[in-house]
């Protein structure tokens, strides 16, 4: 297991013993009632985990206990490492924000946006360039498949396909094909734009995207068991969900984590573990170091968490009111406004099998769940921040 973080009674930081014994008992809750097979759940604060627990199981289909050091696919929550790769490389003075996205992959040059009429494409020439801001933002007009039925979208579904077996390279070229659901810099849109970053991390640093995490943050932070593949020797610890979703009856595929992947995702294709995930989260807490490893400044940092949007429209599923977007995070911009508890300030993000973490520095305060249950992502980070903000005493 990776090395652990120091640890305290939740009274030493100011946390609630009992309201976290709460939070347990609504987790076994919600696994008696089948939201999910299995929950890992670390809370810290002021540098000090005071809260760890894993409940439930590993693999319904074999019934073994879920264990802390249980890995999972933790999908979009690649977003913000990957984010941090990219601004080590801008502290190094690879790139500006401001550079035109085709200035290091030519393909993106001269973009076209998809227009419908009449129910019928129309490709007009987008406004401005793609520049790299856009990419850590998504507000490059790129889109998801997944997100929706737009014909813009039905062509990012036919294409998806095409990306199996071709390396990151190859997978970011066949976006670059594709036509923008927006013009850029005009709507906060989720996307592959962070699988794109990925691919300039490659360029900007002439290695590998996962060999670049391993090197520049996974082996600095004490990261051993995340990456693009879980080895076969770790197989038995990989969390699975449900065979077939509680809700619908429909079957829940996730991504196939025993591989190593031609396309190195950085947009969703990352496996870890709740204290790994930890690591990371009091690096980006302490602005920017752990155990005598420094991966950004604390103003880099400063500068990722502020919200970059300026009030641009977006879609309200993920962008929920009182946040905005910063550089790979989701920014919490008032205290109220959002259906969650909260401080100003305060970062995170999630996956799509329901992994989610934040990051508060108002409390000096962070969290991490980590689930393979789709369908209850919704509810489940919802009950954690109702619950784990309860627990503030002082």
């Amino acid at each position: 297991m990776t090395s652990p973080l120091p640890s305290a009674a939740p009274e030493e930081v100011g946390l609630s013993a009992r309201q976290l014994g709460r939070v347990t008992e609504a987790l076994g809750r919600a696994i008696d009632a089948r939201r999910a097979p299995g929950i890992t759940v670390l809370i810290a604060r002021r540098g000090k985990i005071a809260y760890f627990e894993a409940l439930g199981v590993r693999d319904p289909a074999v019934g073994d206990k879920l264990k802390k050091d249980a890995i999972f696919r933790i999908y979009s929550m690649s977003k913000p490492i990957v984010s941090v790769a990219a601004m080590m490389l801008f502290e190094e003075g690879r790139f500006l924000l401001s550079e035109p996205l085709a200035k290091y992959i030519p393909e993106f040059a001269n973009p076209k946006v998809g227009i419908e009429r009449d129910g019928r494409l129309e490709l007009v020439p987008a406004a401005r360039d793609i520049n790299i801001q856009d990419i850590f933002c998504h507000t490059s007009g790129l889109t998801y498949g997944f997100r929706g039925n737009s014909l813009v979208q039905k062509l990012y579904q036919d294409a998806t396909p095409s990306l199996r077996g071709r390396n990151t390279a190859e997978a970011v070229a066949t976006f670059a094909k594709l036509p923008l659901a927006y013009q850029p810099g005009t709507r906060w849109e989720y996307s592959h734009s962070t699988d794109v970053l990925g691919r300039l991390v490659e360029i900007w640093s002439g290695m590998q995207l996962g060999e670049f995490l391993q090197q520049r943050i996974f082996k600095p932070l004490n990261m051993i068991d995340t990456g693009f593949y879980v080895p076969e020797s770790q197989h038995s610890r990989l969390a699975e969900p449900f065979a077939k979703d509680p809700d619908t009856g429909a079957p829940v595929e996730l991504t196939d984590a025993r591989r190593k992947p031609a396309f190195e995702s950085g947009g969703g294709g990352l496996a870890s573990t709740a204290l790994d995930y930890a690591r990371f989260s009091q690096m980006l807490l302490n602005g920017g170091t752990l155990d005598g490893a420094r991966l950004l400044s604390r103003k880099t940092i400063e500068y990722m968490t502020a919200d970059h949007l300026n009030g641009l429209p977006g879609t309200f599923d993920l962008l929920v009111p009182g946040y905005g977007f910063g550089l790979g995070f989701t920014v919490r911009l008032h205290t109220g406004i959002a259906q969650t508890p909260g401080s100003i300030g305060q970062y995170s993000w999630g996956g799509l099998a329901g992994t989610t973490f934040w990051v508060d520095p108002a409390e000096q305060f962070y969290a991490v769940m980590m689930i393979q249950a789709p369908h209850a992502r919704v509810y489940l980070r919802a009950m954690m921040r109702d619950m784990v903000y309860a627990a503030i005493e002082d």
